[in-house]
């Protein structure tokens, strides 16, 4: 595959020094920033391949293997995806997504860990309440959610994406469909996420987890902060379904555009000039259907659009909850399957649908770019560089 004509590791580590010279910066995003400058170059050592047909060679260099790396999320991607392909369901599949008021976005800014752990934690609760509600779907469902902190103009929007399948396991061990095309309401399941957002956020302040800083100072008075909360009790937060995916064959293409996205990849990059950056971004505001606009930013905005997405250690963004949950979800989906009367077996796409959602297993090994015929060999490991010393730019 052909090198992108500008990524984002080239803007780091042209106008990265000068960033990080100008501010002071929270010791993960100087980590993230180090990692993508580094990633494939010799900093990381790599090793020598031979082709075994003729005399090619060449140097791989290795990845940081960073999350926020744009470089690295195709091979975890692909990895995590291969491993998902076994628990898909033969059902309808749907979308639904969860996003909190600018408002409180700005809280978030700030207690990220906090506040995201909160929109995880409401969103997954209104979701599985009113899926067991008999009124609705009468059922325990299972999904997994995955969080995107950013809008497409890279700029802090928290919300997460999750993916149901279209039904659930009933009280009498029987399973209980969804209605063709609808899973749940949205209006309800809004209401009662609102409720249970600002409860807990309510929560989070009285234990002292919420900073505040900046404008947002005042906040740390208690009256302030109910103050600021009132004005969203009552209006319409943004939870809205998705058109469904259909099959499991549809959800496989959708799995792939969203699960290991970083804020920005290399492709939207359209030109780095006389220290600004120009990127290409869609606007779902626009009137009718969304068109692709471009936007040009300096060097220094845009390094700090892209930062900010920058996640808490060790904060997990991909969550499973209901039958997928990591401790019941062997049993629960053999259960699935079975009142399903569907063979896990006959639940895996066809190499034919693997090659369509363009999703296959990483190879395990490299065919020679030059006589396509031999298959690369590894000969020799090259050791990556110790502090102090710097090596050449070998991007």
């Amino acid at each position: 595959m052909a090198r992108p004509a500008h990524e984002l590791a080239d803007i780091f580590r042209q106008h990265g020094p000068r960033y990080r010279t100008a501010r002071s910066l929270p010791l993960q995003q100087l980590r993230v920033m180090r990692a993508i400058e580094v990633c494939r170059t010799s900093a990381l050592g790599g090793h020598a391949e031979k082709c075994g047909q003729c005399d090619y060679r060449r140097i791989a260099y290795n990845s940081c293997r960073n999350r926020h790396c744009p470089k690295c999320q195709n091979t975890e991607r692909a990895r995590w995806l291969d491993s998902r392909r076994g628990e898909l369901l033969p059902v309808e599949y749907f979308h639904v997504v969860f996003t909190m008021p600018e408002q409180l976005a700005r809280i978030a800014f700030y207690n990220k860990e906090t506040v995201y752990g909160i929109l995880f934690r409401s969103a997954a609760e209104t979701l599985l309440t009113i899926a067991r509600d008999p009124k609705h779907l009468g059922a325990e469902i299972g999904f997994f959610g995955i969080l995107h902190t950013w809008g497409q103009n890279l700029l802090h929007h928290p919300h997460i994406h999750f993916v149901v399948p279209g039904g659930g396991i009933g009280p009498d061990l029987e399973w209980i469909p969804c209605r063709r095309g609808f899973f749940l309401p949205v209006r309800v399941l809004s209401r009662l996420f609102r409720r249970l957002f600002l409860k807990a956020l309510r929560e989070a302040f009285q234990r002292n987890q919420l900073q505040f800083f900046g404008e947002m100072e005042s906040l740390k008075d208690e009256a302030a902060f109910r103050e600021y909360l009132a004005p969203h009790e009552n209006t319409q937060w943004v939870v809205y379904a998705k058109k469904p995916f259909g099959g499991p064959r549809q959800a496989l293409g959708y799995l792939g555009r969203y699960t290991h996205r970083v804020a920005l990849s290399n492709d939207p990059i359209l030109g780095v000039s006389g220290g600004q950056v120009t990127f290409q971004w869609k606007d779902y505001r626009a009137k009718g259907k969304p068109g692709s606009r471009t936007m040009t930013v300096s060097s220094e905005e845009f390094i700090r659009r892209f930062l900010i997405h920058t996640l808490p250690p060790g904060f997990q963004r991909i969550r499973y909850f209901g039958f997928l949950t990591n401790r019941f979800r062997k049993e629960k989906l053999a259960l699935c399957r079975k009142l399903l009367s569907n063979p896990a077996t006959e639940l895996l796409p066809s190499p034919a649908q693997r090659h369509e959602t363009a999703l296959p297993p990483a190879p395990m090994f490299h065919r020679c770019p030059r006589c396509q015929r031999g298959v690369l060999i590894r000969i020799a490991i090259v050791a990556g560089y110790r502090w102090p010393h710097r090596p050449p730019d070998s991007s």
